[in-house]
């Protein structure tokens, strides 16, 4: 084992490579099989086979393999199941432009053919994902990997909708819905983006029929008026009371319709009087319930006009609606065009403008799901949300929840099981199709994507076959990670169909994450050009800098915002750890797992770095189960990056260099020790190059993978070390920057003078000089209570000390004098800040015990601080 199996320079291809594939053939990533051991599971949110893998992805999975791997580690029996999405309406819309680039249409290949080309699409874009997975390092088991339009899964997607059927709470009916001309589709409400676009209102007169006047309506959809079945006005509008019962005539095409009463219309809106479209707008829908008025569609499924729109049909609806304003115009009944910004719904996968159309659609029935997902949060099967907040947000959409549309007039999906008879026109709804084929047909539609989404934390377990060893041992799983962009799509459906159809929650907690924006903070798009391809990230930097960057980007809950500049700190942290392992390695060669010892006698550093490890640890180690990985990432860097390697190893030398064969041993084992914890602590962070490093130190076991996470050891902590390092390391802070100040480089000795005021601090600094000696480099050293301040010194106020530089003629004593009274400053105003939190009685009665004292002692220090600095500026105005 030499420094010489770990390159100068840490180069992340040469650490990354080869390294998946062996950890798959170890099968390391299966399930541990210990029966004994608690359960641990996480189901991936399935990407879509619409493409590759963004940034967003990367972090998402990476948040994920970080909880699983510590689980591991930690000894549960962890299971994490990959998947993939059929994702329906977009993978079907990739498919349908690419074979639009090659002139065919799905209707020139027909059902079958066309589904075939989708399977290719899926097994094309499938081996990309797998691709990507393997470049982040991801520990999924493949051996489970699941597709939503499995056969296993179908029968889930088939038992749930039968059942649902069956309950009453799947229904058939004709309502308007959200349509897409282009992907000819219906889409649910939260499939719709709403856009703020220009229109304009357009007012028009109907002439009574009657011949004694007109009325004025306006609407920004003039094509729609060729659907008018009525005109209505609130029935306590006194301008309009004469008008209720008598009728208009239809512009354009002279049909008479009724003036209707219905307390739907807002007097004050405009001029009280609207047009009623029932076929072609939700609340005139609901009017022409109410006053059974016929519904007229007068749009085909692509959004042009049908043989209903008369001398409009074949006419794209936007051409449709210009020339409809054109003519109204030359027959003198256009009154007025209002321009306007109004918001537009717009299709989330095509980006067209989505068309309220009346349809014959299948719903879910959704208000008794939602109250039994509202009543579950007040229960101890509550799912807990990180952050707290998106427990509101998910509550809030359940209360205001519609009906879901869950058909789509699509090819690719789980087809609807429902056939209808081709002579009486019965309908069936069962798992299997009727025995005689012949004369049934199913229905064409496919179920909405989300419908099978929704069962993922079950249907991938085996379900609903209960007795699935996997759905019995792994089901519900532990922990969700998802952003806040599919609360409503995606967990909220989860949530309630897993308490209709298992009764229990679908997983424990749901961790939250935000999006991954531009450096500017724009949202991240191809249009506007700024995407980040994430495995052009890890060809440049590795898999491992990207993970901790993605792990340390943000707080649960908030956007994240990418940035070169931290890729690069990413980078220079792992080489950080790769240099200080290469010392590690150059000092313990030969070294084996049975020749770490430490039970002699250790320097005070020694105790100190085991001390602040077992902080480390137990902070980490809070902050993961927490699920805040920022501020465990900021702790294992402090203590990595400060304490380890720029204290530690620093202070190492001192013993390793030394002749002390015994100290030198033990250093060698608190070196190594604490080299391998900080390993185990980062290897779910980055798991490639600490499995790199583990692999070249003393260690026992196959990989990093199964290696036990790191635990508090209460006897290898010793706070009097811990306390009287801190002062050592202030001292040695304070004579660079003194040096710093004065242009005195660390080669040229200094006389160092230390008036201690503590006796412990008295004693602890005077049994480690050796260490002042090395890092100080002063000539001549007096330590003592009773030591005379000289005159011409630079100074600095330490904790239980103050030390004193004479560098008589390096100085200005003008410039010293206003250099401490900054000092001061600084300290006049820690004073204040902690005094004033003392007298805040509500923080003394309301705060942990613990809390208040370390404040208390915090004033003492600052305090004694204070007066020392104040009788060093008194001394030196006296000179």
């Amino acid at each position: 084992m030499s420094e010489k199996n770990l390159s100068t320079k840490y180069q992340p291809q040469e650490v990354e490579a080869g390294r998946y594939e062996e950890w798959l053939e170890k099968d390391l990533f299966k399930p541990s099989g210990d029966k004994t051991a608690k359960p641990y599971s996480i189901v991936i949110p399935p990407p879509n086979v619409t493409g590759k893998l963004h940034l967003g992805h990367a972090w998402d999975t990476t948040l994920q393999d970080m909880i699983i791997r510590q689980k591991r580690m930690q000894g549960f029996d962890t299971l994490w199941l990959p998947g993939m999405d059929h994702a329906g309406i977009a993978t079907q819309a990739k498919v349908e432009e690419k074979l639009r680039e090659q002139g065919i249409s799905r209707y020139d290949l027909g059902r079958e053919k066309f589904v075939e080309q989708v399977w290719d699409w899926k097994e094309e874009y499938a081996g990309h994902i797998r691709e990507q997975w393997a470049k982040l390092g991801l520990s999924l088991d493949y051996s489970r990997e699941r597709f939503t339009l499995d056969s296993g899964l179908s029968d889930a997607v088939r038992k749930v909708f039968v059942t649902l059927y069956e309950k009453e709470l799947i229904y058939r009916g004709e309502y308007i819905i959200n349509w897409d001309p282009q992907a000819r589709t219906a889409l649910s409400d939260i499939e719709v983006i709403h856009k703020d676009v220009e229109g304009a209102f357009y007012h028009m007169s109907y002439p009574l029929a009657d011949g004694s006047g007109v009325v004025e309506i306006a609407t920004t959809r003039p094509e729609t008026m060729l659907g008018d079945t009525a005109v209505a006005v609130h029935p306590e509008d006194e301008r309009y009371q004469a008008l209720i019962g008598k009728t208009v005539i239809l512009p354009l095409i002279d049909k008479e319709i009724p003036i209707i009463a219905d307390e739907y219309v807002e007097m004050e809106f405009g001029t009280g009087v609207v047009k009623i479209t029932p076929a072609h707008d939700p609340n005139d829908f609901e009017v022409g319930n109410r006053h059974d008025l016929p519904r007229v569609n007068v749009m085909n499924e692509d959004g042009s006009m049908n043989e209903l729109a008369g001398k409009y049909a074949g006419m794209d609806r936007f051409a449709a609606r210009k020339q409809i304003v054109k003519d109204l115009e030359e027959l003198g009944r256009l009154v007025k065009i209002e321009k306007m910004v109004h918001s537009v719904g717009h299709s989330e996968r095509t980006g067209v403008v989505v068309e309220p159309r009346l349809s014959t659609q299948w719903f879910v029935k959704m208000q008794p799901l939602a109250e039994e997902a509202i009543k579950n949060q007040t229960t101890e099967d509550a799912v807990e949300f990180y952050p707290p907040r998106f427990n509101q947000t998910f509550l809030r959409w359940m209360d205001n929840v519609h009906d879901w549309v869950i058909s789509r007039q699509l090819w690719w999906g789980h087809q609807i099981p429902a056939w209808y008879h081709k002579e009486t026109g019965e309908m069936y709804v069962g798992m299997d199709a009727p025995a005689d084929t012949e004369n049934w047909t199913q229905d064409e539609d496919v179920l909405d994507t989300w419908f099978s989404s929704a069962l993922w934390p079950f249907s991938t377990m085996g379900w609903p076959n209960e007795d699935a060893a996997d759905f019995k041992r792994y089901f519900p799983t532990n922990t969700l990670v998802t952003g806040y962009d599919i609360i409503f799509f995606w967990v909220s459906r989860m949530i309630f169909q897993s308490l209709e159809f298992t009764d229990r929650r679908p997983f424990s907690n749901v961790l939250i994450h935000g999006l991954i924006r531009a450096e500017d903070g724009r949202k991240m798009s191809k249009s506007l050009g700024n995407g980040i391809d994430p495995m052009e990230v890890i060809d440049q930097y590795g898999a491992d800098a990207l993970r901790w960057f993605l792990s340390n980007g943000s707080a649960p809950g908030q956007d994240m915002r990418f940035s070169y500049e931290k890729m690069d700190a990413a980078w220079n942290f792992i080489n950080k750890i790769w240099n200080a392992s290469r010392f590690v390695l150059m000092n313990v060669e030969g070294m084996t797992v049975k020749d770490i010892d430490f039970s002699g006698e250790k320097s005070v550093a020694d105790r100190w770095i085991l001390t602040r490890l077992n902080e480390t640890i137990e902070k980490v180690t809070d902050l993961f189960d927490r699920f805040e990985f920022g501020e465990a990432g900021r702790q294992l860097y402090n203590f990595i990056w400060d304490d380890f390697c720029d204290w530690y190893i620093e202070m190492s030398k001192e013993t390793l260099y030394s002749d002390n064969e015994a100290a030198k041993q033990v250093n060698k084992s608190v070196l190594v020790y604490t080299l391998d914890q900080i390993l185990r602590l980062l290897h779910p962070i980055m798991p490639f190059v600490t499995e790199e490093i583990w692999n070249q130190i003393p260690h026992e076991g196959d990989s990093l993978v199964v290696a036990a996470y790191p635990v508090v050891r209460p006897e290898l902590t010793d706070d009097t070390a811990a306390k009287g390092m801190e002062v050592l390391k202030e001292l040695i802070r304070s004579v660079r920057n003194i040096r710093s100040e004065v242009n005195t480089p660390l080669s040229k000795p200094i006389t160092l003078l230390i008036q201690t005021s503590d006796e412990a601090v008295d004693t602890f600094l005077k049994a480690n000089q050796n260490y002042i000696d090395r890092f100080c480099n002063p000539e001549e050293l007096t330590i003592a209570s009773d030591l005379e301040a000289p005159e011409l010194a630079m100074s600095a106020v330490l904790t239980g000390a103050t030390i004193y530089l004479p560098l008589a003629g390096l100085i200005n004593i003008d410039e010293e004098i206003a250099r401490l009274e900054k000092e001061l400053d600084k300290w006049n105003k820690e004073v204040k800040r902690v005094q004033g939190k003392l007298a805040n009685e509500r923080f003394v009665a309301n705060a942990p015990e613990e809390v208040v004292v370390q404040e208390r002692e915090k004033e003492a220090d600052y305090l004694e601080k204070q007066k020392a600095v104040e009788e060093r500026i008194a001394q030196l105005r006296t000179v």
